[in-house]
């Protein structure tokens, strides 16, 4: 819940600062900060930054979240100005549940396999309809 608040809050600031400095700016800006940030907190609760060169010895697969959260902040600060934070969270989360329910059904990344029954289905495409 807390970060689905997060997430409307960050399109409204990130759209904002998109259009002040420019979206690509403002992603680069977003992304040292948040790097710092999670640097801080790797430090602070492990008392070292180890387990951030273990990342380099997984598969390749497992290293696309970066690139993964720099698209989703990089569209969330385009479309916010443009569509407005409603229609862009609709959007987003249509999308993260038509992939969430690919993932799950065919198993795909490593996930467990979820059958993908018709009330799931019908929720993702009335979501997108009404985000439309």
């Amino acid at each position: 819940m807390a970060a689905g608040l997060a997430g409307s809050v960050q399109i409204a600031v990130m759209s904002r600062l998109g259009e002040r400095i420019g979206v690509l700016e403002a992603l680069a800006f977003s992304t040292a900060v948040t790097a710092a940030l999670a640097a801080v907190i790797l430090v602070l609760a492990h008392q070292s930054v180890a387990g951030f060169g273990r990342a380099v010895d997984q598969p390749w697969w497992m290293l696309l979240g970066g690139v993964m959260g720099l698209l989703i902040v990089f569209t969330v600060t385009y479309a916010g100005p443009r569509i407005g934070v409603a229609a862009t969270v609709g959007i987003l989360i249509a999308g993260q549940l038509a992939m969430g329910a690919a993932i799950d059904r065919w198993g795909l990344l490593g996930s467990h396999r979820s059958p993908l029954h018709w009330p799931r289905l019908i929720g993702i495409v009335l979501l997108a309809a009404g985000a439309a």
